[in-house]
């Protein structure tokens, strides 16, 4: 019964896909238009047809789910994500320095986002905290025309544990005008294969890229790889004012067969080198399940791929879709050993935030291999714990090695990084080592520094890094949080709950709404989202 079930469904998938690939839709003439963010989003919704959508809806009522030819339960689940040991308090003296790779992805926590909006159970390895702070904008200081970065400190009291002060790290890349930006050689390379046959995938995944080829120009240039069973190359180089036919192409796009996504990748990077332009940006923009079965398929395999393809000069950035087999650990380490970055697509209003509001940090690159380090003074502090980066630490000998790989910054993106520190004075014990080849030194208070943080980065096309760093002392303690340090603080706090962490102290869903409760979000809509979800998770608990 069960056989004969798939086969009927099988026979009835195919009979969709024919209809669909059929069905015309209305096409936008080929202007050289740049639309703002909701126009995007109404033009993309208008764009993609029903057809798909509807044979979905219907496909839903069957007890059974046709994925790559196998036939699954509907409630069956293989997503698959990196364990995470978090961060501990580490000793001053042990280890007076924490070096790690900045990190702009911000799939975790619209990943999260919808596991909590489904009514799921949050998966604790999903929840990387840097990147749920990284989602979110601040206020930093811009940087100096002569400077790729600002760096923001900032320094108060642990809202979760009372022994010890909070400090914020905040670097501000510099922002580019979009009406000059640098052209653009994208290869949009697309998952087509069965498992992307639901309408959080598919579909969504049209509406995307439509809302992104919207926002492109005549100096662009723009190919389209699909992958199933075996790639193929659906339209290359055509130029980026060329809407209609770009439009069209992802419209056709129908779903079925196995995942050969090393295949695609291949063709993709042959693409984006074969139309490369010199001083612009050529990038590779992955859109998958990250469900990849057939050829090259392994977390180490995939990891070996792209750091071979990487060294051509183009960066992958990968766009996640879908739910139930999702594998997130391989997108992510795509995107960072691909020098991009990595983002999940719940909604059409997350595909806007990256492909339309965010288009700059997205796509355009301004420093490559940045890398933080901060070094503790152990006349003032004892310990530390740097919250979240867990997968992105580095050793310290690998800050000044320029051959050592690290995280890359697009255009106006933040990093925040937030270190709880434990003062020689706290009451807070922290484990430390006797070390018995090390002289007894006793540290006096003869510099009034606390830490220093330093930010060593290179420019797209350089291969020498240069080096920033601040200082931060006493002084730049204040036991009122700023705007920025308090809304940080309250996602780290969150995050915090969600993995259910041996560190998150007197944290609650109740401490995060009171401390933001004067806060003024109505212009934010994403922290004001956030802000719904804390209430969620407050009244189920």
């Amino acid at each position: 019964m069960r056989k004969m079930v798939s086969k009927i469904l099988s026979i009835c998938m195919v009979g969709i896909i024919l209809t669909s690939s059929l069905a015309g839709c209305g096409s936008k003439d080929s202007k050289n238009s740049k639309l703002d963010a909701k126009e995007s989003v109404d033009y993309a919704e208008s764009r993609v047809a029903n057809d798909n959508a509807g044979a979905m809806n219907e496909l839903v009522e069957y007890s059974y789910q046709e994925i790559d030819g196998v036939l699954y339960d509907e409630d069956f689940n293989t997503e698959e994500y990196n364990a995470i040991a978090e961060n501990s308090i580490k000793s001053v003296k042990n280890y007076p320095i924490s070096t790690f790779s900045a990190d702009v992805d911000t799939a975790s926590y619209s990943n999260v986002r919808r596991m909590i909006n489904s009514g799921g159970e949050v998966v604790p390895d999903a929840v990387r905290i840097e990147e749920m702070i990284n989602y979110f904008s601040y206020d930093y200081e811009k940087p100096t025309t002569d400077l790729l970065f600002s760096i923001n400190t900032e320094l108060s009291d642990c809202p979760w544990n009372e022994n010890a002060k909070l400090l914020l790290v905040g670097l501000q890349a510099k922002e580019i005008d979009m009406d000059d930006r640098p052209s653009s050689n994208l290869v949009f390379l697309l998952d087509v294969s069965g498992s992307m046959y639901s309408e959080d995938k598919l579909p969504l995944m049209q509406k995307a890229f439509i809302m992104l080829t919207e926002n492109l120009n005549q100096n662009d240039r723009i190919s389209i790889v699909t992958y199933a069973g075996q790639e193929s190359v659906v339209i290359e180089g055509a130029r980026g004012d060329e809407t209609m036919k770009i439009v069209s192409a992802l419209e056709d796009l129908t779903a079925g067969g196995s995942t050969a996504g090393a295949a695609g990748i291949k063709k993709a990077y042959e693409l984006a080198n074969k139309y490369f332009i010199e001083g612009g940006n050529n990038r590779v923009i992955l859109a998958t399940d990250g469900d990849l079965n057939v050829g090259i398929s392994s977390e180490g395999e995939l990891k070996r791929l792209v750091e071979e393809k990487r060294e051509t000069g183009v960066y992958l950035s990968v766009l996640g879709f879908g739910t139930g087999n999702i594998k997130d650990n391989k997108m992510e380490t795509l995107a960072d050993n691909g020098n991009g970055n990595y983002s999940y697509i719940d909604s059409i209003l997350e595909a806007k935030k990256v492909l339309v509001e965010e288009m700059g940090g997205t796509l355009y690159t301004v420093a490559k291999d940045v890398k933080l380090q901060v070094e503790f003074n152990p006349a003032h502090l004892k310990g530390y714990r740097l919250i979240g980066y867990e997968n992105r630490m580095l050793n310290t000998e690998d800050f000044e090695d320029d051959t050592k790989d690290a995280g890359e910054i697009g255009a106006g993106h933040r990093v925040t990084a937030l270190y709880e520190l434990i003062e020689v004075s706290s009451d807070q014990e922290v484990a430390e080592t006797e070390l018995k080849y090390q002289p007894e030194t006793t540290f006096t208070d003869d510099n009034n520094e606390w830490l220093t943080v330093s930010i060593r980065y290179k420019e797209p096309d350089q291969d020498t890094s240069q080096l920033l760093s601040v200082s931060v002392d006493e002084s730049d303690y204040t036991p009122e949080m700023s705007d920025n340090l308090l809304f940080a603080s309250s996602v780290a706090a969150f995050g915090m709950l969600l993995r259910d962490s041996d560190w998150k102290g007197s944290a609650s869903y109740q401490m995060i709404l009171d401390n933001l409760k004067d806060q003024d979000f109505s212009n934010d809509e994403y922290k004001d989202e956030f802000i719904s979800l804390v209430k969620k998770l407050n009244r189920i608990n």
